[in-house]
């Protein structure tokens, strides 16, 4: 039987989502929060490997994958927060959702969160409570 991404389509070999047939009609997939984790290269040497994919096995848990409620992680390269690793920030999808309150927080040590406080963070995230209280924020700085 073919593996099959949350999209429900046939993904290629040796991939976790990448689909056999792209249809470009598609539309994309609707999240309601996306975490961005950085992965470049100071982050990803504090953090364990793979650490996104951890994640992304948490929120499939907490059935957060898909629906109303989806969230979304993605890596990305360096944020150039070094010095606060592993830095991640959440987006709310407001045009969407119309809820804010979650948007643009930075946060630090992404890495050293239990498993079980990120399941409360995710949770916190679908009934749309403040996240605030279980990261360790970065506060920015005017340029």
């Amino acid at each position: 039987m073919a593996h099959k991404n949350i999209m429900g389509s046939e993904v290629e070999k040796g991939y976790k989502c990448k689909p056999v047939v792209k249809d470009p009609n598609r539309p994309i997939m609707h999240y309601k929060t996306q975490l961005f984790i950085c992965d470049g290269g100071r982050c990803h040497k504090v953090a364990k490997d793979q650490f996104a994919d951890k994640l992304r096995e948490i929120v499939k848990g907490l059935d957060l994958q898909s629906g109303e409620n989806r969230i979304k992680i993605t890596r990305t390269m360096c944020f150039g927060a070094c010095r606060f690793k592993q830095v991640g920030q959440f987006v709310e999808n407001s045009q969407r959702n119309g809820f804010e309150i979650n948007s643009n927080i930075w946060f630090k040590n992404a890495h050293k969160i239990s498993d079980e406080k990120w399941r409360k963070i995710f949770m916190a995230i679908s009934k749309n409570q403040d996240i605030k209280v279980f990261v360790e924020q970065i506060e920015m700085e005017e340029a």
